[in-house]
């Protein structure tokens, strides 16, 4: 089959690579039909990530139908629609039976990380009754693609971990797929006030259609005093950083209200520092997580039923063999107006 093969800190290569096969009763085989690129996955190829080893095949999101199933597989068959999720889980382990998925014993984040990925032909799911859902007919697939990693991730790692709360003012740092998703998910809860912070000027446009009441360009290194001002110096409720740099944690730590949450979502590919001398005595609650896919069945719901149109998030389409093309505008994001990209292979 063909593969997008990590060769090493920004050389990926489209190749041929081994189509892969069964390799425990539990696993399944999936043909891959959508698959999209993550913020992830430019952090591999710049080499933030050292585990994962040359060779690698990248991609933790996707689409696709059952080719094959292991023995031990129950919930699905040969022919099905289904959408594998970012997260791999056993359902067995301590971990999994505390809900926390991303850290089981055998699996959490490791498709195009620790094992091979999805922006492939095909892949490997190990664990399959419990790492894929079955795709609903008559739902976009495109739609079902955004419940693979972003969606859960904007919201466990965000919405759920920042506590919104109805009529609360919450600030999301970073509009980009997961700043949106983020969004999007925090319109559960009605808060009074979703602010939205980016560099970019064309996320923010984007981010009002998706229902920000405001935004704040911080380009100009102001935005803290910016968000200050909006809220009559007392601050957001909830701060949600989606970048994963020390400039956007200090804003969210510079606008958190006593009181207040401080979610972190962001990958740190570098330390930030925590200003304790300031913020101990102000009754913040900081949170880190990674995603666990546990909102998965019911946002899949709320897809369903048209609540969420997460295709929106969608700006550019490519064929799987043009993968190449489509990390050149995922890389160059602000330049391309880009936010997700739907990489489509033929049936």
């Amino acid at each position: 089959m063909k593969a997008l093969v990590y060769r090493g800190a920004g050389k990926p290569s489209w190749e041929e690579a081994a189509r892969p096969a069964l390799q425990k009763a539990t696993d399944a085989i999936i043909k891959v039909t959508q698959t999209t690129i993550c913020g992830t996955d430019l952090h591999i190829l710049k080499g933030d990530l050292p585990a994962v080893t040359n060779g690698r095949i990248l991609g933790h999101e996707a689409v696709g139908i059952v080719e094959e199933i292991g023995s031990g597989v129950t919930g699905f068959k040969v022919g099905d629609k289904v959408i594998v999720s970012c997260i791999t889980s056993c359902g067995r382990c301590a971990n999994c039976k505390r809900g926390m998925y991303s850290h089981c014993d055998d699996g959490g984040w490791i498709l195009g990380y620790l094992i091979d990925g999805t922006q492939a032909e095909y892949v490997r799911v190990p664990h399959a009754d419990n790492s894929l859902y079955a795709a609903p007919k008559g739902t976009l697939d495109e739609a079902l693609l955004m419940l693979s990693d972003i969606l859960p991730t904007g919201f466990e790692c965000g919405v759920l971990n920042g506590a919104v709360k109805p009529g609360d003012t919450v600030a999301i740092v970073g509009a980009g797929p997961i700043g949106l998703a983020a969004l999007m998910t925090a319109k559960f809860y009605s808060p009074s006030e979703i602010i939205l912070v980016d560099l970019d000027e064309n996320r923010l446009r984007v981010s009002k259609e998706f229902g920000a009441t405001q935004t704040v360009n911080s380009t100009d290194g102001k935005a803290v005093e910016a968000i200050l001002a909006m809220t009559q110096k007392r601050g957001v409720d909830v701060a949600i950083e989606c970048v994963g740099t020390r400039a956007t944690f200090d804003i969210c730590q510079g606008i958190v209200a006593p009181g207040g949450h401080l979610a972190n979502v962001g990958v740190h590919g570098k330390s930030v520092e925590l200003q304790m001398e300031r913020l101990w005595s102000q009754n913040l609650t900081l949170t880190t997580r990674l995603v666990d896919a546990a909102a998965t069945p019911m946002l899949l719901k709320t897809v369903v039923a048209k609540t969420l149109r997460p295709e929106k998030l969608i700006t550019h389409r490519f064929e799987l063999g043009k993968i190449a093309d489509a990390y050149a505008v995922f890389g160059n994001a602000a330049k391309e107006r880009a936010l997700k990209v739907l990489i489509s292979a033929p049936l």
